[in-house]
Order: C-alpha cells, then structure tokens, then sequence
C-alpha cells in the first residue's frame, strides 16, 4: 500500500473551534490565546490494490481558487476523479471541510466519483444539533445523496476495510484498519491524533470522553506495537505516519 500525506499546515486552535493557520519561522505559540493547541490538519490518501481512499478531508479551504486537497492530491498526479472511497471518521470541520466544494448552485461533492462512508448517527448530529464544531452548510448535501454509504456501528467494507464505532471524542466517532497485501494500516483521527498522546496517559478536556480515548489509545498501541501496524496521526505535526 502507498500513504500519501495531505498536509494542509499547521494551525492553533482554543476553546472559540477557530482554526488559525501558524508559521513556525514568525509565530510565537505564546502569543496565541491561553491554552491554544498546535495541530497539523492532514488527511491522507492510501492507495490499495483495490481502491484509491481518502481518509478525512481536511478544512476545505481555498488557494487560488482551487480546494487546497485537489491542489496537494494533484502535486502527486493524482486528481479527485481518482479517489474511490472517503472514509471519514467523524464530521467535525477540520475533517470535514474538503468534502464539498461550493458552485453556484449550491454544495457538490469534491470527489465526484467516489463512495463517501459516513456512520449515521454522526450526520444525523450534524445535521441536527447546533455546534462550532460542526458547519451544517458543509454536511448538508450528504443528506439523501446517493454516493453517501450510512453505516451503523461496526463492520467491514469490501472485505478488508474494517471501521469501528469509538465514540469517545465525540459520540459518533470512528476509526478505520486497512488490511492489504498484508500490511495494517490504522487511522485513529482523533481519538489518536498524534504520537505522542499514544506514549503517554492523556485525559483531553476537549474529548467528549477523555478517559475512554486514553484507554483506545493504549490498547491499540499495544496492539499494534505486536501486529506491526502502520499508524496515521491526522494532528501530528512532526510524525504523520509511524511504523512498528
């Protein structure tokens, strides 16, 4: 399998769920609100004997009038008609942004050709239930679209995808192994963000269950330390893709 990461830069956020991009060369984390966080936003693209998957989408934003995730997917040869598959692990702004791209007549998938999986009850919160965290414009053309596949809690797609509903950082969350050629590939989002949380005993006040993400967190390290796991870290600045 071949991981491609997505970076769309490094930004601070605090208790306001902006996103506020950081240059390391000009910018003073001290200067930034108390309790900013300095995160990486990076989906990332995997591709499989079978399939060409994108896992989360990234903000969404713009350069040059082109969705910054077709611009990084294309400085690879790769174009957004390539991709077969979203997974997304929940739809919280920062991963569910690049999903869509706006016209005039409204939203339209960013990746036109392509089977987006998405839990059920985590669109139905979305759509639902007012939160910074979530942008319902940005959710709202999944809403009875047919390249949307709804899935309820556990299972597997095609045989050698196998998702799991986590909760833990929010209520719906998910997470994703990939099994290929006989390699593993693990995608935590944000119930394991970045390599060092998986080191360590970390409650997050910012989880909507911080103990519960700790304990995945250890478990699945263990795990993988013993079944040779590459990890994909979505929030990692230094350390996006890991392997045992």
């Amino acid at each position: 399998m071949q991981v491609i990461p997505l970076s769309e830069g490094a930004f601070t956020i605090d208790k306001s769920k902006l996103f506020v991009p950081f240059n390391a060369d000009v910018d003073d984390l001290q200067q930034r609100a108390h309790g900013s966080l300095l995160v990486e936003v990076q989906p990332f693209l995997v591709i499989t004997a079978e399939d060409v998957i994108l896992l989360d989408a990234g903000l969404g934003f713009t350069r040059d009038g082109m969705l910054q995730i077709h611009k990084n997917l294309s400085a690879h040869g790769i174009s957004a008609d390539d991709v077969s598959k979203v997974l997304m692990s929940h739809l919280h702004k920062d991963h569910a942004g690049g999903m869509s791209i706006a016209k005039e007549e409204g939203r339209a998938a960013a990746f036109p050709k392509a089977t987006y999986y998405i839990q059920k009850q985590e669109l139905e919160l979305a759509l639902d239930k007012p939160s910074p965290s979530y942008i319902r414009e940005e959710v709202e053309f999944l809403r009875g679209a047919t390249f949307v596949h709804l899935l309820d809690g556990n299972g597997v797609i095609d045989g050698y995808i196998r998702y799991e509903l986590t909760g833990a950082h929010c209520p719906f969350h998910q997470v994703f192994w990939i099994v290929d050629g006989g390699e593993k590939i693990f995608f935590g989002a944000d119930v394991a963000p970045q390599l060092q949380q998986m080191k360590s005993k970390f409650i997050a006040k910012y989880d909507f269950d911080g103990r519960k993400c700790m304990e995945l967190r250890q478990k699945w390290w263990k795990q993988g330390e013993e079944e040779k796991w590459t990890f994909l870290f979505y929030h990692d600045i230094t350390s996006p893709v890991f392997n045992f």
